[in-house]
């Protein structure tokens, strides 16, 4: 793309044009996984969606591949193409909560820890992710999970519209009275069918929350997820719990003789009782299936929960993941986990698996785009790093124990949680029998598969 292209695109927006000459580019094209390496022809950093819409007709225009980046915490890193135009939404950052609506309309740019910050001060939250950095609009398009799942469901079972820039260039607003067909897809079905400049969405009653942290020696691991997998289920809504295997971090809370080592662990919220009584007594129950290494609870506000791994894993690690759906954990499985919690490559690499049961289930398998009503918890496997020289190592060891735990699983993922290196095949089985109508909504709204960086589905009939 010439220079003479670029300045007439500049020209044209609002916001920030940046190509490969400007002082910026590198910067610009940086994303979360810096195992992801690429340089797009020109980044449109758009202010507005009349910003989007004319970037958008300029790379249909030219030919040009297109890919749309909110918070760039796409794993695979669909949201920057070697050679593309990018459309870049990080200018389009606001939040406006209206409290006595218990909604906030959010800019497609934004953040997770911007939506959670300004719903905070109403004493609100909706559930999302559970990095503050994540983009709202990559994490909505998904699905969205996180430690307010099991209380309020998924994030888009409170989205109540979006406004999106079609394909074609024209602007609609998808909502269960206006364009129901698109409204349905969008919830849960990545970004195959536009680009979301706003969403809307319902908010809850939230604002400090109880945190606690359980760990327990490795050789407890058996022990530990087979109390787990029927202890939560049958836990009320208001409590929360992922189960992880880990090396414990090398700072507080966690004291300094257990820095290093590999354990298994669940990290909890809870929306109920908050005063030590409360806490002690929602959690005393993790002494069951063994006594733990470490225990910690304290009440804490929700925005920094939502913080707490901003640090720990930052910007610019190499990061390799594989994902599945669950709907129980089998003893073939606890096998799996306890095997590769031994041999845990790097410091950062580790094994989540996120309850998605609760409130979470609640909508009928029909209602949405999620195709996994009836999974009890979505897993994911990532290999981490800051050493470029260990990118292999983490790909090797996500591979394997995702290889070794499939076979245990409901056959498709997560859509966010799925690798750019897994194919059509995985895309079908975590779309399962939605597929098709994915489709025919795609054929509809862009039927040339503009929007075709991402966990793809074909418009029907190509």
């Amino acid at each position: 793309m010439g220079g003479t292209a670029v300045e007439t695109l500049r020209e044209s927006l609002r916001g920030e044009v940046i190509g490969p000459e400007d002082a910026g580019y590198d910067e610009a094209r940086t994303i979360y996984n810096a195992m992801i390496d690429r340089r797009p022809a020109v980044i449109a950093r758009c202010a507005d969606p009349t910003d989007v819409r004319t970037a958008l007709r300029f790379a249909r225009d030219a030919g040009m591949d297109l890919t749309v980046r909110c918070g760039g915490h796409s794993g695979p890193g669909l949201c920057i193409v070697d050679d593309a135009l990018v459309i870049d939404l990080s200018r389009m950052r606001w939040v406006r909560v209206d409290p006595a609506k218990r909604t906030a309309l959010v800019g497609g740019g934004t953040q997770l820890g911007d939506l959670d910050h300004e719903a905070y001060g109403h004493g609100l939250a909706t559930p999302a992710g559970i990095m503050s950095t994540t983009g709202v609009g990559g994490l909505t398009l998904g699905g969205g999970h996180g430690h307010l799942t099991r209380a309020y469901g998924l994030t888009i079972d409170n989205l109540l519209a979006a406004d999106v820039v079609l394909a074609d260039g024209s602007t609609v607003t998808a909502s269960p009275d206006e364009h129901p067909d698109l409204f349905w897809a969008l919830r849960g079905g990545g970004g195959n069918f536009g680009v979301v400049t706003s969403f809307r969405f319902a908010l809850h009653p939230v604002k400090d929350v109880g945190l606690a942290v359980t760990l327990w020696e490795p050789e407890h691991i058996g022990a530990v997820l087979d109390w787990y997998r029927t202890f939560l289920p049958a836990a009320p809504n208001d409590l929360n719990g992922f189960f992880a295997t880990l090396r414990v971090a090398p700072g507080p809370p966690f004291p300094e003789e257990i820095h290093g080592r590999r354990m298994c662990g669940v990290v909890w919220c809870t929306t109920g009782a908050l005063d030590e009584e409360g806490l002690a007594k929602t959690f005393a129950p993790v002494v069951e299936p063994a006594p733990p290494a470490f225990h910690f609870a304290t009440p804490i506000p929700y925005p920094a929960l939502q913080a707490m791994f901003d640090e720990l894993i930052p910007k610019g690690l190499q990061w390799y993941w594989r994902g599945d759906f669950f709907d129980r954990i089998t003893d073939g499985a606890i096998d799996v986990h306890g095997t590769f919690l031994e041999n845990i490559p790097t410091a950062l690499s580790t094994m989540h698996l996120y309850p998605v049961d609760g409130a979470a289930h609640d909508p009928g398998r029909e209602d949405t785009a999620w195709a996994y009503r009836d999974a009890v918890w979505s897993g994911v496997i990532g290999g981490i790093s800051p050493e470029a020289s260990e990118a292999e190592a983490i790909r090797t060891w996500a591979v394997d124990y995702w290889e070794a735990l499939h076979p245990h699983s409901m056959g498709g993922a997560y859509v966010n949680f799925l690798g750019a290196d897994e194919g059509g095949d995985r895309v079908r089985a975590t779309y399962r029998g939605h597929y098709d109508r994915l489709a025919d909504v795609k054929r509809t709204y862009d039927p040339d598969n503009v929007f075709h960086h991402n966990q793809n589905v074909v418009p029907a009939g190509s």
